[in-house]
C-alpha cells in the first residue's frame, strides 16, 4: 500500500482530534501495519478513502476498529519500578490513616498490568503491615480502546506476557494457572473496576482520587493538550492528592496546580 502525502495528513488530523495522539513525520509504515489488514478486509483501497469514510456518522465501528489498532498498548508489569515503591513505603502509609474510602485511578492502563501492578502493591501492603483502610481501597482502571480493556477485565494473561516484568513469587500468590495462560486471582481483580474513557473528553463522572497514575500517555500530544489535560487531572485529586507520571512527563507551567515532591527516584505532583 503506497500512501500519498495528503492522504497521511488527512488521517493524522483525524487520529488527534479523536484521541490527542500526535503522529509525526515519517511514520506512514506505522499506519500501514496497524490497519493495513482491517483496510483490506473493508475494502478500503487508500488512506484518504479510510480518512473520509471515518468523518462519516454511520462508521462508528470502523472508528472504534482503528482507534483500536492505532492506540499504543506499550506496558509491563511493575513498570519502572519506583512508582510502586513510592506506593507502598510513602503514598500507602499516609492514605492508611484515612478514615474514607481510598480510590486510586489507573489512567490509559492498556491490557491491565498497571492496574494489577497497583492492586498487588496494596494486597502485599495490606498483609504486610496488618494495615487498616476504614473505607476500603477502589482502584479505577481506564483506557481509550474497548478491546484491551476486555483483555484487562478478564486477567488472563498467556506465560509470555507475565515474564515481562512479573517475579515468580507474585506469579505463584496472585495468578491461577486457567485455560491460555494465567489468570489474577479474584481478590486482586475484585479491587479494580475497569471503563473506557478518552482522555480528550470530560471524565468527571469518574469522581475524585486520592492518587492518579497517568504515565507514558501525554508524551503522544501536544503541549497545550497535554496542560488541559493536566489541568483535568488537577480536579479530580482531592485535597493534597498525588499524581503519577511517566519518567519523561512533567507538569510543565503548572506550578499553581502541583507542587513536586522528589523521592529519588521519582516525582509525586501534589495537587495544590
Amino acid at each position: 500500500m503506497t500512501i500519498e502525502s495528503g492522504d497521511y495528513r488527512l488521517f493524522r488530523d483525524f487520529l488527534e482530534r479523536s484521541c490527542g495522539i500526535v503522529l509525526g513525520d515519517g511514520k506512514e509504515y506505522l499506519v500501514k501495519s496497524r490497519v493495513g489488514n482491517l483496510m483490506r478486509e473493508q475494502g478500503i483501497g487508500t488512506l484518504g478513502e479510510l480518512a473520509r469514510r471515518l468523518e462519516s456518522t454511520q462508521q462508528r465501528q470502523l472508528r472504534k476498529s482503528v482507534l483500536d489498532a492505532m492506540t499504543t498498548n506499550e506496558t509491563m508489569w511493575f513498570r519502572d519500578g519506583y512508582p510502586f515503591d513510592i506506593l507502598r513505603e510513602r503514598l500507602l502509609p499516609e492514605l492508611a490513616r484515612s478514615k474514607q474510602r481510598v480510590r486510586i485511578w489507573s489512567a490509559a492502563c492498556s491490557s491491565g498490568q498497571e492496574p494489577y501492578s497497583i492492586a498487588m502493591v496494596v494486597e502485599e501492603y495490606l498483609s504486610s503491615q496488618l494495615a487498616a483502610f476504614a473505607g476500603g481501597i477502589e482502584i479505577v482502571a481506564t483506557d481509550l480502546s474497548s478491546q484491551v480493556l476486555q483483555q484487562a477485565q478478564s486477567g488472563i494473561y498467556a506465560e509470555s506476557a507475565l515474564a515481562r516484568g512479573l517475579s515468580l513469587e507474585r506469579r505463584k500468590r496472585f495468578f491461577d494457572p486457567v485455560e491460555g495462560g494465567y489468570q489474577v486471582k479474584p481478590a486482586v481483580r475484585g479491587r479494580i473496576s475497569f471503563r473506557q474513557i478518552n482522555l480528550l473528553e470530560d471524565f468527571t463522572a469518574l469522581g475524585n482520587f486520592d492518587l492518579i497514575f497517568c504515565r507514558n500517555v501525554l508524551i503522544y500530544f501536544r503541549m497545550e493538550l497535554k496542560r488541559e489535560i493536566l489541568r483535568r487531572l488537577r480536579g479530580r485529586l482531592k485535597p493534597g492528592g498525588s499524581l503519577l507520571l511517566g519518567a519523561s512527563e512533567t507538569t510543565l507551567d503548572l506550578g499553581h496546580c502541583y507542587q513536586m515532591e522528589y523521592c529519588n527516584p521519582g516525582v509525586i505532583h501534589r495537587a495544590c
